[in-house]
């Protein structure tokens, strides 16, 4: 089967989406399938892809790590026609998503939507926020939603969220998996080497992107309480964002800059690595809808 994966974030954009995408598509060509992504371009995106499209795109809009594709280029419906999809497959309900909607009309294509985000909780990112503003985008998602042909939720909690909302496209429960074999249960502390962190430090970790719909304000102020009680507790942040710069300078600002690390987006066996020297992981997020972090933590055996 030839599957078109069409999506707003992709590599080298660090985030539960992008890493969805690429498990599903690993998967599928272990199964023989063929996959091609159409994604916007990012800074720093890799030069030898194979198998993607790129749409030219608005980098870090408004201050975001996010890309915003323009529209449609003239190629991109040429090289649709020759892939011959027989199901497109859209991550977001739009910009690229809605690429995806006029694709699928013009080839008559099945179209599923997976409905990873509670893009309401994503609004500060778009100028005039307001919450006039979310209730247009719970309605823009819902009614993209009823213009699929089947929708993937991640998680049960969302499949009913999204039900109540008014979706009446038939909605599938598909988590995205982690693969045991990537998170094995052995502690390795040598990331503590690297980072200038004790081996006897309580060391609290936190992976993730930092921004602000993350809810990191309220981590670290508990953190930052956690820390100025327990003067041998180090903390741990594993990923990028617009708010890291904002997060130095709160801890800074407490006098506890020897014991935050920073240790930016780690490649795979190295965020095993971290997991596996993290004492307790710490989670705040209340725009989940299934926080895969939270499960390659419990891969690894880290409370």
């Amino acid at each position: 089967m030839n599957i078109l994966m069409m999506t707003n974030t992709f590599t080298p954009h660090v985030g539960g989406v992008a890493r969805s995408i690429d498990a599903f598509s690993q998967t599928f060509r272990q199964r023989n399938h063929r996959v091609l992504t159409v994604a916007p371009t990012f800074e720093d995106m890799p030069g030898d892809e194979k198998d993607v499209i790129r749409v030219a795109a608005i980098q870090n809009f408004n201050g975001s790590d996010f890309s915003v594709a323009l529209p449609i280029p003239h190629f991109l419906s040429h090289e649709v026609e020759t892939f011959q999809p027989a199901i497109i497959h859209t991550h977001h309900p739009f910009l690229v998503g809605g690429i995806a909607l006029r694709l699928a009309h013009q080839f008559k294509t099945p179209l599923i939507f997976t409905h990873h985000t509670l893009y309401e909780q994503y609004t500060h990112y778009v100028p005039g926020d307001s919450a006039a503003m979310k209730r247009f985008v719970i309605s823009l998602s819902t009614h993209y939603a009823n213009l699929c042909d089947a929708v993937i939720a991640p998680s049960e909690s969302l499949r009913d969220l999204i039900v109540s909302r008014g979706v009446t496209t038939p909605v599938h429960v598909i988590p995205t998996g982690v693969n045991p074999a990537c998170f094995k249960r052995e502690r390795n502390h040598s990331l503590r080497d690297t980072l200038g962190i004790p081996q006897s430090a309580l060391l609290i970790g936190h992976v993730g992107r930092l921004a602000k719909e993350k809810n990191l304000y309220f981590m670290a102020s508990i953190v930052k309480d956690y820390l100025l009680q327990n003067t041998q507790a180090h903390f741990l942040l594993v990923g990028s964002g617009p708010m890291e710069v904002v997060l130095h300078d709160y801890f800074s600002d407490h006098k506890l800059d020897g014991r935050i690390h920073f240790s930016g987006v780690l490649s795979a066996e190295a965020l095993t690595a971290a997991y596996s020297t993290m004492d307790v992981f710490i989670f705040t997020s209340k725009s989940e809808t299934q926080g895969m972090v939270l499960t390659e933590a419990m891969a690894t055996g880290t409370p």
